[in-house]
């Protein structure tokens, strides 16, 4: 048997070597880059309601920014919900990422032990009490005996009701609160199921421009620094996904000052939002809203105030809806707000 020329065994072996170290390699060096695209969006439900308008405008104006610059899609998208359980389910199974929630929601799920934060605020006011046109309500104790439906005993709204009735010298006893989505209300006044609804807009706006109800009391007059919807995300993507939460919350917050500059970006952001990828309603209602008054919903100033958060956890206290003092460190988390970077928004 002749025997192997040495040389030629050295460089077989030499190729084997470094073909071995290449593919060795080759995983490690692609890694990075791969599992960075690969990464999922993050997934920030809302409902389609003017006091989550900033949430749309951030991720439209995302989405913009990265195509200009060649980098994909965003990483973080809208996800329409049509009631907080929905979209409370989403955020506690995983389904969705983040949300905007009522705060006194977040409370009562911090306080049993469900691991998420408010990270931002996404407005201010924006709540009405509305009637019909032809009633003969004029004051707000003229709803004594009558049927108010507000969108959950969770909701702000609920506490704003309450605000008024104490206001008044009213309990709950005087009046019949009714549960039902926001969507339904405008339906049920017309249909005089109900008497009056207390909820967030455009859902009194649209029964305002169609002519049959009226506000009876606005949070713009009764309650000023007014909030309902925060930005909350759970603790587990704060921990593993940092820097994006803040990257949506510049957003969020350069969303809230935008709105706030100039008549004609709002007119913007409610074609936007009125699109089919976002809320999916008549852009002319959302303007209805930022019109009538220009202030009956803002979005400019969003700090995130402990005393604030305070007010509505003894309020939440008082009506029951929450059952125990819960920290305000335990369920905020204002180190973004804190942190912002600001934008010059794509739109």
């Amino acid at each position: 048997m002749p025997h192997a020329d040495p040389v030629a065994v050295h460089l077989l072996r030499r190729r084997q070597l470094l073909k071995g170290a290449l593919a060795a390699a080759l995983p490690s060096a692609i890694k990075p880059a791969f599992a960075q695209d690969a990464a999922p969006p993050l997934a920030v439900g809302g409902l389609p309601v003017t006091c989550n308008l900033t949430l749309p405008i951030a991720c439209m104006a995302k989405a913009n920014a990265n195509a200009r610059a060649g980098l994909g899609p965003a990483p973080f998208v809208y996800h329409k919900y049509s009631g907080w359980p929905e979209i409370k389910e989403s955020l506690m199974t995983g389904r969705i990422q983040a949300a905007y929630m009522l705060a006194p929601l977040v409370m009562d799920l911090v306080n049993t032990r469900i691991p998420m934060k408010i990270v931002s605020l996404g407005h201010r006011s924006g709540a009405v009490i509305m009637v019909r046109t032809d009633s003969t309500y004029r004051r707000f104790r003229d709803l004594r005996g009558k049927a108010i439906a507000v969108p959950s005993r969770f909701a702000v709204d609920y506490l704003f009701l309450r605000k008024m009735l104490a206001r008044e010298g009213m309990t709950l006893k005087d009046v019949e609160v009714i549960e039902m989505n926001p969507p339904d209300m405008p339906a049920a006044l017309y249909a005089k199921a109900v008497d009056a609804y207390c909820t967030g807009e455009p859902f009194g706006a649209s029964a305002q421009r169609a002519g049959y109800a009226r506000p009876l009391a606005m949070t713009r007059d009764e309650w000023r620094n007014y909030i309902c919807c925060v930005l909350t995300v759970r603790e587990d993507v704060i921990r593993t996904r940092r820097p994006l939460v803040q990257d949506l919350v510049n957003h969020i917050q350069a969303a809230g000052s935008w709105l706030d500059q100039t008549p004609a970006n709002r007119d913007k952001a409610a074609n936007i939002a009125g699109g089919k990828a976002f809320f999916n309603q008549n852009p002319k209602i959302i303007k209805f809203v930022m019109e009538n008054p220009h202030d009956r919903v803002t979005y400019g100033d969003l700090r995130m105030l402990r005393e604030e958060f305070d007010e509505l956890m003894q309020l939440s206290l008082e009506a029951r809806t929450l059952k125990k003092p819960i920290a305000y460190e335990r369920y905020v988390d204002d180190s973004f707000v804190k942190s912002i970077q600001p934008l010059k928004l794509v739109l």
